[in-house]
């Protein structure tokens, strides 16, 4: 694992998000990334993933992408933004697989880390990651279909019951 940049040093961090759709479930593959620079200034990335797959593969296929994307662009500290806790899991080591077509992809992400100075990991909910999320749904033809944000939905099913 790549160690996290320090309280200090984040100045200089590429900010990243990461999503992967296949449809069906399994079946074709959706990739999607956004990558923003320090400057603020931003990339978005949307194409079919390698074959067909599980969403498992799709959010790895993902964040393989993700990660050539800004090794690409010199990037060498990185914090890396999923809606996929199994993703983030597998990519952080903290989680494990013995299905070899994910275990391939899981050793991709690790090797394409090594390349960094510092990658940091993290898990956001679906509605934290709603760009990276319309670009993997728009690479399979799909509109983009926002996740609720969890606190207004229960506000307005509340709101509905007071009626």
């Amino acid at each position: 694992m790549v160690p996290a940049p320090s309280a200090g040093e984040t100045g200089d961090c590429w900010l990243g998000w990461f999503d992967g759709a296949a449809l069906p479930n399994p079946g074709k593959l959706g990739l999607g990334v956004v990558l923003q620079s320090p400057d603020g200034s931003r990339v978005e990335f949307s194409e079919r993933g390698e074959g067909t797959g599980c969403s498992n593969e799709a959010e790895l296929q993902a964040l393989c992408a993700a990660l050539s994307l800004a090794h690409a662009a010199g990037v060498q500290r990185l914090v890396l933004s999923g809606d996929s806790d199994f993703a983030v899991r597998h990519a952080a080591g903290s989680a494990h697989t013995a299905v070899p077509r994910l275990m391939a992809l899981i050793d991709k992400v690790q090797a394409l880390a090594g390349l960094f100075e510092a990658v940091v990991w993290q898990w956001v909910p679906r509605h934290r990651n709603g760009d990276a999320d319309r670009l993997s749904r728009g690479a399979l033809g799909l509109v983009h279909k926002p996740a609720p944000h969890p606190g207004k939905a229960l506000a307005a099913k509340r709101s509905r019951r007071k009626r």
